[in-house]
């Protein structure tokens, strides 16, 4: 979400790479390379790891929201710097440091929302699906097109087929098919799709539920469900009993319980 502070920034031709702006507990995220689609280049995945690390590390952040200004969300990779930069090693640091982005984004210990208000494609696409949540407007558009430029998305592959069907994920994958914003939400790329007017007010009423839970008890949570997905079932059920366990030894589910049985509004300590 842009605010006028944003937008002003954003049209400056050295404004910051990456915009941060928090209220109420909600930390926004966004990707300002307007000019480049906000290309993930070097610089601005680096900027934008520092930014979750920073956010890791503030106890006042209970939730991210990750934003772009411009005509696109994210359009990948920058492919000029790509080619200007050739060579194995600089290839596997650029896709290693991706890789590093996109898990710093799931170990954050607080949610982060994407704000999809354009398109997004291939590492693009691979950020959205790697946000806990996502809202989109309605004239946004995902794809990993990388097969139409002789690079199949495989990075992006690990997201999306992590998010979406296998049918679907390799008909995007394997035909670099754009798919609309209500087609990403049938295959469950994105939880909401909603009026660009509404775009705003819709992931800002979902940050604002996300602030009043318990961030120990969104942390405990987020951790598990990316711990337990790829775990067999029966392993998945032994570490989820231990995980509510030690959650239920926590002084906010003490609270909240009380509370619910109280009738009363819960009073969180984070402990």
């Amino acid at each position: 979400m842009t605010t006028p502070a944003q937008a002003t920034a954003a049209a400056s031709p050295d404004a910051p790479i990456l915009l941060r702006g928090d209220s109420g507990g909600v930390a926004t995220l966004t990707l300002n390379r307007p000019a480049a689609r906000n290309a993930l280049s070097v610089a601005l995945m680096t900027a934008l790891q520092k930014a979750i690390a920073d956010i890791a590390a503030d106890d006042s952040v209970k939730a991210v929201i990750l934003a772009a200004n411009g005509p696109a969300f994210c359009a990948g990779h920058d492919l000029k710097e790509v080619r200007a930069n050739p060579g194995r090693e600089s290839y596997e640091a650029l896709f290693r440091q991706c890789s590093d982005l996109m898990l710093s984004i799931v170990r954050l210990p607080k949610p982060v929302i994407a704000r999809v208000h354009a398109m997004a494609t291939a590492a693009g696409c691979q950020l959205v699906a790697t946000c806990d949540l996502a809202v989109a407007a309605e004239g946004a558009r995902f794809a990993t097109p990388g097969v139409n430029i002789g690079l199949f998305c495989s990075t992006p592959m690990v997201a999306l087929s992590r998010n979406v069907g296998r049918k679907p994920a390799m008909e995007m994958l394997l035909t670099g098919r754009p798919i609309e914003a209500t087609e990403a939400l049938a295959l469950g790329l994105v939880n909401r799709v909603v009026p660009a007017a509404d775009l705003d007010a819709t992931v800002g009423d979902m940050a604002e539920v996300l602030v009043a839970k318990s961030p120990l008890t969104l942390a405990i949570g987020k951790e598990a469900f990316y711990r337990q997905l790829d775990m067999p079932l029966a392993d998945a059920y032994a570490y989820a009993c231990e995980v509510m366990t030690t959650n239920m030894m926590a002084r906010d589910a003490e609270e909240g319980i009380d509370a619910f049985l109280e009738k009363r509004h819960p009073a969180w300590t984070g402990r």
